[in-house]
């Protein structure tokens, strides 16, 4: 034990306490957090892939009595029969649609039966950068459209909606959120229109079918959490072994000064002046 007495020292503390939390962080946060978007995607992957396959039902078979949308339904695909509140509209500022700027319409429709869903329409892309263009009205009377169940975004501190031009804008496509800016009792969740569909603008495309590299990440991060511990036991193993090597060292050198100074003592000057010689005859040093 006396030969780990090193790793008291402080810069060996602080070395372990930051090779431990790193692997703490890989174990418990940074892989667990790749694994989880895998397992997400992968879930959304299959949803879609479902819904691509199957038949709309009636919309009446997804919404809830009350709360989000259930998981398993998002994705599917619903008919719905109702009318366009186009006066209730409202926009998603700041999303990105393929790689460019857009904002997403949102229009509320009052159903047969009397609740109220939120409608996605599509996006439009903002003029001068910033500002919303004039959005194409939806049709009026009631309408039935076709739509996938989509569920609630959660909302950003922070970010309040705002009225620009006379139109509520979000941050958030949340439900609940537009409901209350609006002043409706929206169902949790949302409806995103296909092409073709009465009142669509531009769709809004469906993901990419890949369940990126998330997988990957993960099991690297898993890698590192145990690469991590086992470098920090090679440095002291390395630094045992240099301390081994210096003990050998200390112990074999006094042997050579003594052997020198004896050579030393014992050789005869090459040359001496007289005076040298007559003070060693004198005192006896001369040999």
């Amino acid at each position: 034990m006396r030969r780990l007495k090193f790793l008291l020292r402080p810069g060996w503390l602080v070395l372990a306490v930051v090779v431990a939390g790193f692997a703490y962080l890989c174990f418990t946060v940074l892989a667990p957090w790749q694994l989880g978007k895998n397992t997400s995607t992968s879930t959304r992957n299959t949803l879609i892939e479902e819904s691509v396959n199957a038949d709309p039902v009636p919309i009446e078979s997804v919404l809830p009595a009350s709360g989000p949308i259930a998981t398993n339904d998002e994705w599917r695909q619903v008919t719905a029969t109702g009318t366009y509140l186009p006066e209730d509209e409202a926009l998603v500022r700041l999303r990105s649609i393929e790689g460019d700027p857009a904002y997403e319409v949102l229009t509320p429709m009052r159903l047969s039966g009397g609740q109220v869903i939120l409608v996605n329409r599509g996006y439009v892309r903002p003029v001068r950068g910033t500002v919303a263009p004039p959005i194409e009205p939806p049709p009026t009377g009631e309408t039935t459209v076709t739509t996938r169940v989509r569920a609630s975004e959660g909302t950003a501190p922070g970010k309040d909606p705002i009225v620009e031009n006379g139109i509520p804008q979000v941050y958030s496509l949340n439900a609940g959120q537009v409901g209350a800016v609006v002043g409706l009792p929206l169902v949790d969740g949302w409806f995103q229109l296909a092409a073709g569909e009465p009142g669509v603008l531009t769709p809004i495309p469906l993901p990419q079918l890949d369940a990126g590299p998330y997988l990957s990440y993960g099991l690297q991060w898993l890698a590192f959490g145990i690469m991590a511990p086992l470098g920090l036991a090679y440095f002291v193993r390395a630094e045992l072994r240099e301390r081994r090597r210096g003990r050998e060292r200390r112990v074999a050198e006094p042997a050579a000064p003594v052997e020198a100074s004896t050579a030393a003592a014992t050789r005869e000057p090459e040359t001496m002046s007289a005076t040298e010689a007559k003070l060693a005859d004198r005192y006896g040093t001369r040999r």
